[in-house]
C-alpha cells in the first residue's frame, strides 16, 4: 500500500482538517470566555483603547459564535472568513507601534492567524465536521469533496 493509498483510507486529510480547526478555533473562544467572565475589566480596558460597549460585546459575540463555528464546522468557512477579516482589523488598528517588539509580534501573528483562516474558508471544514453530518441525514443536500485533478496520474480524485 503506497503513502498516498493509506492516507485516503484513514482519511488524513480530514483528521489535519480538524485538528487544525481545532488549534485555530481555541485562541478565540479562550479570549471571547475571558472577556465575557471578566467584564467589566474588559470594558475598562477597552474603552481606554476607545472601543465601546457594543462593539465589546459585537467582539466577544463573533470570538465565541465564529471560533464555535470553525471549531465544529457548523458554517465554518463563514466563521473563517469573519476571523481572518477580524484579524486584519485588529492588526491594523491596534498593533501598529512597530517600535514595540511585542506590538509587532501581535502584528504578525494576527496577520498569520488570518491567513490560516483564509485558507480554511477556501478548503471548507472536511468531512470531521457538524455539517458533513448533518448532509448525511438530509436527502436533498449532497456534500462532495472538491475534485483535484492529479498532474501524476492524469485522473481525477479527491485531494489527499
Amino acid at each position: 500500500m503506497t503513502p498516498i493509498e493509506l492516507a485516503e483510507k484513514l482519511h488524513a486529510s480530514d483528521v489535519v482538517l480538524l485538528a487544525g480547526r481545532l488549534l485555530l478555533s481555541l485562541i478565540f473562544v479562550h479570549e471571547g470566555l475571558q472577556l465575557a467572565t471578566h467584564f467589566e475589566g474588559a470594558e475598562k480596558a477597552m474603552a481606554a483603547l476607545g472601543v465601546s460597549t457594543p462593539l465589546l460585546l459585537a467582539t466577544i459575540a463573533l470570538q465565541l459564535g465564529a471560533g464555535l463555528s470553525v471549531a465544529l464546522g457548523i458554517l465554518a468557512r463563514l466563521g473563517a472568513i469573519g476571523l481572518g477579516l477580524f484579524c486584519l482589523m485588529t492588526a491594523g488598528l491596534f498593533h501598529t507601534n512597530f517600535a514595540s517588539q511585542n506590538e509587532l509580534l501581535h502584528f504578525e501573528k494576527d496577520l498569520a492567524i488570518a491567513g490560516g483562516m483564509f485558507i480554511l474558508a477556501l478548503s471548507g471544514a472536511g468531512g470531521l465536521s457538524v455539517d458533513r453530518v448533518l448532509a448525511g441525514f438530509s436527502k436533498d443536500t449532497k456534500i462532495h469533496p472538491p475534485v483535484e485533478r492529479h498532474l501524476s496520474v492524469g485522473e481525477t480524485s479527491p485531494p489527499v
